[in-house]
C-alpha cells in the first residue's frame, strides 16, 4: 500500500528511483510496451517468447497506475507500483510459457484492467550461479519473515497487556524482516493491506476495518492507548502467519529479484523519505535502512554474474550502496535511529541524492542477470 510521494514536502523529491522525473530512458522502438491509460491497458505484441522480455511501461493517464505481470495460474511474476501520470519506466521480466495476463490498474485500485497474451517456448536452463542465487534467496526470505512473526508476537503481547512504552519500543523491530523483503510481500495482495495499509491510503469506509500495523501505531503513538486492540493483535499475527505459510509458494527469477530490489529502493524515495510511511511513530529510518538491507542483499546474491556480465555496474552498485549505508550511520541512535521528525529538510535533501545514485545503477540489476 504506496503511494507517490507529496509534492508538499519542500520540493525534496523528484527522485530518479522513481523513473518518472524526466520521461524515463529512450527505449528502442521496436521495444515491447505496455501502456496504461484511465481505461486501457495496451500491450504492444500479445504473442510472446517464454524467457526474459524488457517491456517499457507507459502511463499516459491522469491517474498513478501499476502494472502486474501474472503467471499462467494466477500467482504474481512482477510487479510496477506508483507509475506516475506521463512517466515510464522499463522492466525486465521473466515470463513463462503459457496463456497469462498483463494487467494495469489505474488509481492503484480494484482488479484493474487486464490483457490476456500467449507465450510460447522453453526459458533456458539456468546458470547454476543464478539457481544458487534464488534458492539462496528463498531462505533469506523464509529467515526474515520468520523474524518478523517472532518479533510480532512479542509486540503484540505488550499490546494486550496494555504496556504502551513496552509496545512502542518493539514496534519497529517487529517490522524490520517485513521491510527487508517487502515486494514478496506485498506480492499477496490480499494480505498486504491487512498487514500494512496506512491511514492516508484508506477510504472513510476503509477506515472502520482498518488492521495491521499501522493501526496499532497510531493507537500507541497518538492515542497512547491499546484500548480495544486485541483483536488488531491478534488478527496481525494471524495474518503475518498466513503470509509465513505462503511465502514458500512465491515465484522467484534473477530477473524477479532483481526488480524486488528497485521496488524496495523505490520504497525508500515513496514512503520512508518522505516521512509518509510512518506518520505516528516517525520511525521511517529503521524501515529504511530495512529496504537497504533487503536490496544489498539481492545484490550480495546475483553479484557474481554481475561482476562477470558488466564489471561496471558492479563497481557502481558497490560504491552506491556503500554511500547510502554511510549515509544512514549519522542517524544511528542507542542500537537503533532518530525519530524522523528530527531530520531537517536538508539532511532529508542529502538522503535523496544518495538514494538518487543508487536508484539508477539498481534499476539495471534485473536486465544484467535476466
Amino acid at each position: 500500500m504506496r503511494s507517490l510521494p507529496l509534492a508538499g514536502v519542500t520540493g525534496l523529491l523528484c527522485v530518479s528511483v522513481l523513473a518518472g522525473c524526466g520521461g524515463g530512458s529512450d527505449a528502442d522502438a521496436n521495444a515491447l510496451t505496455v501502456t496504461s491509460t484511465d481505461t486501457a491497458c495496451e500491450v504492444s505484441k500479445t504473442d510472446l517468447a517464454a524467457g526474459t522480455n524488457t517491456f517499457k511501461l507507459i502511463n499516459n493517464g491522469s491517474k498513478v497506475t501499476e502494472v502486474y505481470f501474472y503467471a499462467p495460474d494466477g500467482k504474481i511474476i512482477s510487479e510496477k507500483e506508483n507509475i506516475g501520470p506521463g512517466t515510464n519506466y522499463e522492466i525486465t521480466v521473466t515470463l513463462p510459457a503459457g496463456d497469462q495476463q498483463i494487467v494495469c490498474k489505474p488509481g492503484m485500485v480494484g482488479d484493474g484492467i487486464g490483457q490476456d497474451v500467449k507465450v510460447s517456448g522453453e526459458v533456458g536452463a539456468l546458470d547454476p550461479r543464478l539457481a544458487k542465487a534464488v534458492a539462496d534467496y528463498r531462505l533469506y526470505i523464509d529467515k526474515q519473515v520468520a523474524d518478523t512473526v517472532t518479533k510480532s508476537e512479542e509486540f503484540v503481547a505488550k499490546v494486550k497487556a496494555g504496556d504502551v512504552e513496552g509496545a512502542k519500543a518493539l514496534y519497529a523491530p517487529s517490522r524490520f524482516g517485513w521491510e527487508s523483503v517487502e515486494p514478496v510481500a506485498e506480492s499477496f495482495g490480499d494480505l498486504d493491506p491487512k498487514i500494512d495499509a496506512r491511514e492516508a491510503d484508506l477510504t472513510a469506509e476503509e477506515k472502520k476495518n482498518w488492521t495491521g500495523w499501522h493501526r496499532i501505531e497510531k493507537a500507541l503513538w497518538a492515542e497512547k492507548s491499546t484500548d480495544g486492540l486485541d483483536e488488531v493483535a491478534d488478527r496481525l499475527i494471524t495474518d503475518l502467519k498466513d503470509l509465513q505459510d505462503r511465502v514458500h509458494t512465491v515465484d522467484i527469477t534473477p530477473a524477479s529479484m532483481g526488480n524486488g530490489a528497485k521496488e524496495l529502493l523505490d520504497e525508500v524515495a515513496t514512503g520512508k523519505i518522505t516521512g509518509e510511511e510512518e506518520a505516528f511513530s516517525h520511525t521511517d529510518l529503521v524501515d529504511f535502512k530495512a529496504n537497504v538491507d533487503g536490496a544489498f542483499k539481492v545484490y550480495e546474491l546475483l553479484k557474481p554474474v554481475v561482476q562477470e556480465k558488466d564489471a561496471a555496474l558492479a563497481a557502481s552498485l558497490d560504491g552506491a550502496f556503500t554511500a547510502v549505508f554511510d549515509s544512514l550511520k549519522k542517524y544511528e541512535k542507542d542500537g537503533s535511529y532518530v525519530s524522523y521528525d528530527t531530520v531537517e529538510d536538508d539532511e532529508r535533501k542529502q538522503l535523496t541524492d544518495v538514494v538518487n545514485a543508487l536508484g539508477e545503477p539498481l534499476s539495471k540489476l534485473a536486465a544484467a542477470v535476466g
